[in-house]
């Protein structure tokens, strides 16, 4: 492929060499290099690719992208193309290098704090019950067809994205929907395209440290990046602080919510709890008119319906096929039911930090359960601040908490367990602990009394155990399977 094909769309400086020299491959990994290639220098957190940019000149690059001055370049053929952030770059040279998928497809981009990986799911149940052909990118993993990929990023580099795309046009889809993180906005991993519908879901503090973000005011900044990057913005109107995403937006936009002035609302919610199972009706009223049940609980399942059912009426979806896709969808480790009982619930969900859990009890203590019942752990080489306040958390909502283990990494469990504790005892409420997970786990079933809801918070969709820098398997359903079988 021609370079000039490549930087096509891009502002660029050639410092060396001319850009009508063709190129083999694109490559932004040192390891990677090969004959004939361009490579990339990119800067990470904890690296340059411009410090390898001799390196990858020497085993056979054929062209550089650079931000800033490299040295050493021993070869006098090589090219040197010069632009301003080699990440922005990449994302362009990518969806060029791979034809430009994202143009065959439809892209749905969802944002946001909480909700992105159910409302994906939803959205992609909806619309294959539709008879779409719907690819998925997101936390959990990403969806080509019959392949699952496990994620290792909310939102993947460009190049990779640019591959997935890709291989979905190939495998004959003709929509994807995809989680878009902030950091993924803030490092352009989705530049090089144009989503057709960009959702925003809720923004509360998060993702601020090292590494992340420097501010709540860069977060939402990043966050707000989307509505300049697709053609249609569907927002949670409700949200107080969606006048500050949304403003520069240069997409049309849409309100869903609850509140009086959203386009799409829902009206009437009512609670509904079925033996072993909870979950939430309404009517859905403004741009559509119809009552659906969603087999989740609470307020911020209202609202991820309610953003999928907006996306669809875009797919002109009919409104059988809505309410019955929200009806049979699930999440793995969001507000995931497992059936253990018909005289109490069971459910995994993936609420890993005080927020997400403050919110899920609220939600589940609306249901007046007999007891509410929460086990959870924190995870190792991680803030102990996050246990004090998870244990706080649980101590004044829950009405049981189960102690245990999450993926002690290199800390030792019962350090962990001390540490959540501390937060615990602020509080005065009743816990116990069990270090081994699955004997917790058997102990909060064994337990179990009649209208109670017993929460297995931390772990989701998450199938390991990480310990001592060891992976072992793990999945909590399979630990309740068992559990079972040793019980009949």
């Amino acid at each position: 492929m021609k370079l000039s094909d490549l930087l096509s769309g891009l502002q660029y400086e050639c410092i060396k060499g001319t850009v009508d020299t063709e190129v083999s491959q694109v490559v932004y990994d040192s390891r990677k290099v090969t004959e004939g290639c361009l490579f990339l220098c990119i800067e990470g957190a904890n690296f340059d690719g411009h410090e390898f940019a001799a390196r990858a000149v020497k085993d056979g690059a054929k062209a550089l992208v650079v931000s800033k001055e490299v040295k050493g370049l021993e070869r006098s053929d090589v090219t040197v193309i010069r632009v301003e952030d080699t990440r922005y770059a990449m994302a362009f040279i990518s969806a060029a290098y791979f034809g430009h998928p994202a143009q065959k497809l439809k892209v749905i981009g969802v944002t946001g704090t909480k909700g992105k990986t159910t409302t994906t799911y939803l959205v992609k149940s909806i619309l294959e019950n539709a008879g779409y052909k719907v690819g998925l990118v997101g936390t959990i993993e990403v969806i080509i067809g019959d392949t699952h990929i496990h994620a290792e990023n909310t939102t993947p580099e460009s190049y990779l994205l640019q591959e997935y795309f890709a291989r979905m046009v190939e495998a004959g889809l003709d929509t994807v929907v995809m989680e878009v993180s902030s950091q993924a906005l803030k490092l352009h991993r989705t530049q090089g395209f144009v989503f057709d519908y960009g959702i925003f879901t809720n923004l509360e503090p998060d993702h601020i440290g090292p590494n992340e973000h420097a501010s709540f005011e860069e977060y939402l900044a990043c966050k707000g990046m989307l509505f300049k990057q697709c053609r249609v913005g569907i927002v949670n109107g409700d949200d107080s602080h969606v006048e500050k995403v949304v403003e520069g937006h240069t997409c049309e936009l849409e309100t869903f919510g609850m509140g009086e002035k959203c386009m799409l609302r829902a009206e009437n919610m009512k609670l509904v709890h079925k033996p072993g199972e909870l979950g939430v009706d309404f009517w859905v009223k403004g741009l559509l008119d119809f009552e659906v049940e969603v087999p989740t609980p609470g307020r911020f399942s209202v609202y991820n319906a309610l953003a999928a059912i907006a996306i669809c009426r875009h797919f002109a979806v009919k409104e059988a096929d809505i309410k019955k896709a929200l009806l049979s969808a699930r999440v793995k480790g969001r507000i995931e039911m497992v059936k253990v009982s018909d005289e109490f619930t069971l459910l995994i969900d993936y609420a890993h930090n005080a927020m997400a859990l403050e919110s899920l009890l609220t939600t589940l203590k609306e249901y007046e359960p007999h007891r509410l019942v929460c086990l959870f752990g924190c995870g190792g080489n991680r803030s102990r601040q996050r246990r004090f306040e998870m244990g706080e958390v649980s101590g004044r909502l829950a009405d049981l908490t189960i102690i245990t283990s999450d993926n002690p990494r290199n800390e030792e469990p019962q350090a962990i367990i001390d540490d959540i504790k501390v937060g615990m005892h602020k509080t005065g409420g009743d816990y116990i602990e069990i270090c081994d997970r699955k004997e917790a786990i058997a102990y909060a079933i064994d337990h179990g009394e009649p209208g109670d809801i017993i929460v297995l918070a931390g772990k989701g969709h998450e199938d390991y155990q990480e310990i001592k820098g060891v992976k072992y398997p793990m999945d909590e359903r399979v630990l309740i399977r068992e559990i079972l079988e040793e019980r009949r």
